[in-house]
């Protein structure tokens, strides 16, 4: 069997890498990783894959837990993951997760709208299985769609 990188992740590796940011929280040994985007960076594949709606109007928000395993870049691993968001005005986004598994990859995304410049801020909080404490990352994200 030939290992592959999941598309999902693939497509969201190299949008980390193009905005030169390393979005992530480390404690207890795990490491949370997250990132937002607009619908649009993804290929329509994945976006279909996926189910996913593709548009520069909506933001996606990526969630992994990744477990640290020595001599290795770690293992993914089940969270119960959640995602509280806001624009500057503390309207709340409502962003429904949902838990994607492909080979060895876990991760969990969500979508909502978003307009032009909008800064939307995130507090992620996500609890490995098996551990009683939760890892918690705070970020924001300015969404451009024009």
């Amino acid at each position: 069997m030939i290992r592959t990188v999941p598309l999902l992740v693939a497509a969201l590796i190299s949008t980390i890498a193009w905005a030169g940011e390393e979005n992530q929280v480390t404690s207890n040994g795990y490491t949370l990783h997250y990132n937002a985007l607009i619908t649009n960076f993804l290929t329509p594949e994945v976006a279909k894959q996926y189910g996913l709606t593709r548009s520069r109007h909506r933001g996606m928000v990526n969630i992994s837990v990744i477990r640290e395993v020595p001599d290795t870049t770690g293992e993914a691993v089940p969270a119960k993951v959640k995602v509280e968001a806001a624009d500057l005005m503390q309207k709340p986004k409502d962003i429904e997760l949902r838990e994607i598994r492909e080979g060895d990859a876990i991760y969990y995304i969500g979508e909502f709208p978003v307009i032009h410049r909008e800064i939307v801020n995130f507090m992620v909080q996500a609890t490995p299985e098996g551990e009683s404490s939760a890892i918690r990352a705070r970020f924001s994200h300015e969404f451009f769609v024009d």
